[in-house]
């Protein structure tokens, strides 16, 4: 069993999943705001209590990395060490940037388009050539943002992206880049909006903002993620695990 935890801003949240049958069993998102410490491991027991598992059944762990906040990015990692010591049988462990996350559920239809039924008679044309634009509130009017293009290496599931691959910069900034880029290929732009953002994006027509509940960012996704890269081989050193951070702390 794996446990995902994503504290990398002030949404938190934490997913249980069967890695031998590739189903999600329980998880939990929540507004913690400054409260992850004390919340965290609290209800990753309680989410254990609910399944009538032991902590000793996780046998793999996976975090967000970073973008996000400095404490926030820390708290996950932290946890994920502490339990990885305190279990007798050490645990497999994945970083994932917190972008890949925000970006997953939609890497799919812009890739692949959606059949009649899930699509709704939408354009499927719109849909399959569509770029996802993945973003974060990074404090003071800033963000972070990485852009996933539907015909590049970035809508594959085991795409972990460097710091140099993050774009960082103020409200307007983020504006400008969504008006520079192609309106030929409309763009997804998920994560957390702001009032500022979406006065911004009312005059590119190429840019939908998907709204915030459809955007939340969730442990589901991080734990399908590191179970991708976990039945590919790829596993991080525990020890070694590090938040990104796209400027210095």
């Amino acid at each position: 069993m794996l446990l995902a935890l994503d504290t990398a801003t002030q949404t938190a949240s934490l997913a249980l999943y069967d890695l031998d049958t590739d189903r999600l069993l329980a998880e939990w998102s929540w507004q913690a705001r400054r409260r992850q410490t004390q919340e965290l491991l609290v209800t990753a027991q309680l989410m254990l209590k609910q399944l009538d598992a032991s902590p000793q059944q996780i046998s793999a762990l996976a975090v967000t990395t970073g973008p996000g906040s400095f404490t926030g990015v820390r708290i996950a990692i932290s946890a994920a060490k502490g339990m990885g010591m305190g279990l007798t049988t050490p645990p497999r462990v994945v970083g994932i940037p917190t972008l890949c996350v925000t970006a997953a559920p939609w890497l799919w239809p812009i890739s692949h388009g959606m059949n009649d039924d899930i699509s709704n008679g939408t354009d499927n044309d719109f849909q399959r050539g569509a770029t996802v634009c993945a973003y974060i509130q990074a404090g003071r009017g800033r963000y972070n943002w990485l852009f996933f293009a539907p015909d590049s290496v970035r809508v594959s599931r085991l795409y972990r992206p460097t710091a140099d691959e993050h774009q960082a910069g103020t409200a307007a900034a983020f504006i400008g880049a969504l008006a520079a880029s192609d309106d030929q290929h409309p763009i997804w732009l998920v994560g957390e909006p702001t009032a500022e953002l979406h006065r911004g994006v009312t005059a590119l027509p190429h840019v939908a903002l998907v709204d915030a509940t459809s955007s939340l960012r969730r442990a589901g996704n991080l734990a399908q993620l590191a179970a991708r890269h976990l039945a590919h081989g790829q596993v991080d050193d525990l020890a070694a695990l590090q938040p990104l951070y796209l400027r210095a702390p």
